[in-house]
């Protein structure tokens, strides 16, 4: 599980949670939610020998500078892909999807490769979303900063770089401001990058799609790529609310 992280709160700023901190012999990784005095404090390298869960909440509990304490536990987060029709849920929706891989001529002419397979945003019947009309009125998401809450974005991405926003992008996982993914051998965390590309990829530049909102401002905050906690889905959710308009997470809890 590697080190043990609590939430606290605590009168006093960030001073008093550094000496509480120092106290204890724990890190203090910052406030969780600007302007709140809750703190998160994680224990130091190999200090999990020494002390357990149960120890430190009742060393929280009898200390009379915390007024609340909690263990993070991890929580199950899965990131959200399209259902496919091999996926033995897909039969309430297999008949569309089959319908969906006919060809068909989109209503606009855009050079992105792509372009011809998002049926979702270009086809002429009842299932089209109608977004080309939207961006005829001139609402392609001008003004707007949306952030991606995932396993980071490829902000360099020549689809993305156009719209990257710095002041929508951070990273909780290493607790810095690059949201840039960290790369594996099996490109697991891909999928952020791929969100902010269905918010804002640049059009007609002869790469992969086109943003439904492509001239939106994007960014990304790195959080899914390790433990997650009701203290880093906060942290994330409540980060720069003067500037982000829109938080767009797609994931969650293992669906049943």
């Amino acid at each position: 599980m590697g080190e043990l992280d609590f939430a606290v709160h605590v009168e006093g700023g960030s001073a008093a949670a550094e000496r509480l901190a120092a106290k204890h012999q724990m890190q203090n990784m910052g406030e969780v939610i600007p302007d709140t005095n809750y703190y998160l404090l994680r224990t130091l390298d190999n200090s999990r020998q020494k002390r357990s869960v149960r120890n430190l909440t009742h060393v929280f509990d009898t200390d009379p500078e915390v007024d609340w304490a909690e263990f993070q536990s991890p929580k199950v987060r899965v990131k959200r892909s399209p259902i496919y029709a091999s996926d033995p849920y897909s039969y309430k929706f297999g008949r569309r999807l089959v319908d969906n891989l006919l060809p068909r001529k989109p209503w606009s002419e855009v050079n992105d490769p792509m372009w011809k397979d998002m049926w979702y945003l270009n086809r002429r019947d009842d299932l089209n979303m109608m977004v080309e009309g939207a961006w005829n009125l001139g609402v392609t998401g001008l003004g707007v900063a949306v952030t991606i809450l995932d396993d980071g974005i490829e902000k360099d991405h020549p689809d993305l770089i156009r719209n990257y926003d710095p002041l929508a992008s951070t990273d909780v996982n290493d607790n810095d401001s690059d949201p840039n993914p960290r790369y594996d051998f099996s490109d697991s965390n891909r999928h952020g990058t791929r969100c902010a590309g269905q918010v804002a990829a640049t059009p007609n530049n002869s790469l992969c799609a086109v943003g439904i909102a492509f001239n939106a401002q994007i960014g990304g905050i790195r959080m899914l790529d390790g433990q997650v906690s009701d203290a880093v889905e906060a942290k994330s959710l409540s980060f720069n609310p003067e500037h982000i308009h829109i938080y767009s997470s797609s994931w969650g809890p293992n669906d049943d």
